[in-house]
């Protein structure tokens, strides 16, 4: 099993920040990767349960589907269902702190999934850098660092 651990801090206030990741079915506005989403069965994207079917910019189709949301804990779990990429079982976890020397945001994303054998490390690394650090770093230019 692969396990991936990301974190940043995004000098902006955690709310704002918070806005932008909750929303399950937003990240075709905001990541690189995401071309586009759509929310099936026209569930709400705060719907626990909910699932989001969206294309990447090369085409492929995936499916994920959202197992928990907590506004007050800011945090969100989902899970992949479908994708042409060979991660299997894979679950996240997203979890935002406030950092109240300058209230700016702790972001600590992690997932773990496994992979065919001898693709860990290439997966992993795909996963670690086209999709969390590339997502992180178009939150933090989505929201607008203060002083950026």
């Amino acid at each position: 099993m692969v396990k991936i651990v990301t974190s940043t801090i995004i000098d902006a206030p955690v709310e704002a920040v918070w806005e932008v990741v909750r929303d399950f079915n937003g990240h075709d506005r905001w990541h690189p990767a995401v071309a586009d989403s759509v929310m099936e069965r026209g569930a709400p994207t705060d719907k626990v349960g909910g699932v989001r079917r969206f294309h990447l910019a090369d085409g492929s189709e995936l499916r994920e589907q959202l197992l928990a949301l907590d506004d007050a804990e800011m945090t969100m779990s989902y899970c992949l269902l479908d994708t042409p990429v060979p991660l299997l079982n894979y679950v996240a976890h997203c979890r935002l702190l406030p950092v109240t020397d300058g209230d700016m945001t702790f972001w600590h994303w992690e997932s773990r999934f496994d992979t065919p054998k001898g693709r860990e490390t290439e997966l992993k690394t795909t996963v670690t850098n086209d999709i969390y650090l590339a997502g992180m770093n178009a939150v933090r230019a989505y929201v607008g660092e203060r002083g950026s």
